[in-house]
């Protein structure tokens, strides 16, 4: 049950990715991704109040509790690490293309994996250390295909930010492993979306709102609403994932890296990237890694 909610995560994850490229092409990151934050609250914000002061979400998965300070310090902890990767990720994102991005990202668990076994001593089966194994594969050809459109994995600042959204993002995931052993979906949902809003909203006045003039001007794209929609859904159904007896986020983390499918294929039908046959290959070699993943957990 809980791959099969990975899977549906990845996709709507992939989603998520072609719309946020949509609104980052030629724009803004800063308010593009307060935006994110902002709407992504208000979609939780009424889950609070009715989960606070009616009994309408009593017994229910959408039911928000009340928690302690200490649990509200962990949630808030998860929202700096998750903030920190996203804006890494989004500047990444702007200036490189899909078909670069997406298959990069999808090494993540990879980072996730060492992580989690170190950490919660979980171990990986052959066919699982086989799929692994291509993923890392698919990272290195990938490098040789973004040469031949000038990007250069060692010399070039938006390779590293991504890079940085990785190592962020799987400390995330493991993070996420340790809170959902003793908190609910809502609980870490609901007050991290609420907490990077928080955190968003100084960093928009203070660093981009006194440079606008002088930097990519923002313009408004009904994108940035689905940016949020479909996040939201998609890390829901990610947190519920991790809630069953025997998940293991280290699988749950590559399998969510599927999402390049839909970025591939988005790359080349709305955004006509280059390169694509040698790309291709590297996403070959990511999806049959993501088949060993799924028959090892058989």
């Amino acid at each position: 049950m809980w791959l099969g909610l990975a899977f549906i995560s990845a996709f709507l994850l992939g989603c998520y990715e072609v719309n946020k490229k949509i609104s980052l092409d030629g724009n803004a990151v800063i308010p593009v991704l307060f935006f994110n934050t902002l709407i992504s609250s208000l979609i939780f914000v009424p889950f609070i109040f009715l989960s606070f002061f009616t009994d309408v979400l009593d017994g229910t998965m959408l039911y928000v509790p009340r928690v302690s300070l200490e649990t509200h310090v962990a949630v808030f902890i998860k929202a700096v690490i998750v903030l920190s990767s996203w804006i890494f990720g989004y500047f990444a994102l702007k200036h490189l293309p899909l078909t670069i991005t997406g298959p990069i990202k999808a090494t993540q668990p990879v980072v996730t994996l060492v992580g989690a076994m170190l950490v919660f001593g979980e171990r990986l089966n052959l066919y699982q250390w086989i799929g692994v194994i291509l993923s890392i594969a698919s990272f290195y050809l990938l490098s040789s295909s973004g040469k031949k459109e000038g990007i250069r994995f060692t010399h070039n600042k938006w390779i590293f930010f991504t890079v940085l959204s990785i190592l962020t993002g799987a400390a995330s995931g493991l993070y996420d492993k340790h809170l959902m052993g003793s908190l609910d979906v809502m609980t870490v949902q609901v007050w991290f979306n609420v907490y990077q809003c928080l955190m968003m909203l100084p960093i928009l006045l203070f660093l981009w709102y006194p440079r606008r003039k002088s930097t990519t001007p923002f313009v408004w794209h009904w994108n940035i609403i689905f940016i949020s929609v479909f996040l939201c859904v998609a890390d829901w159904i990610y947190f519920y994932a991790l809630t069953f007896p025997g998940s293991m986020i280290s699988i749950v983390s590559m399998v969510r890296r599927s999402n390049v499918l839909v970025t591939f294929l988005a790359g080349a039908l709305f955004f006509h990237e280059k390169n694509l046959k040698s790309k291709a290959i590297d996403l070959f070699l990511v999806l049959l890694g993501m088949i060993f993943l799924y028959l090892g957990t058989r």
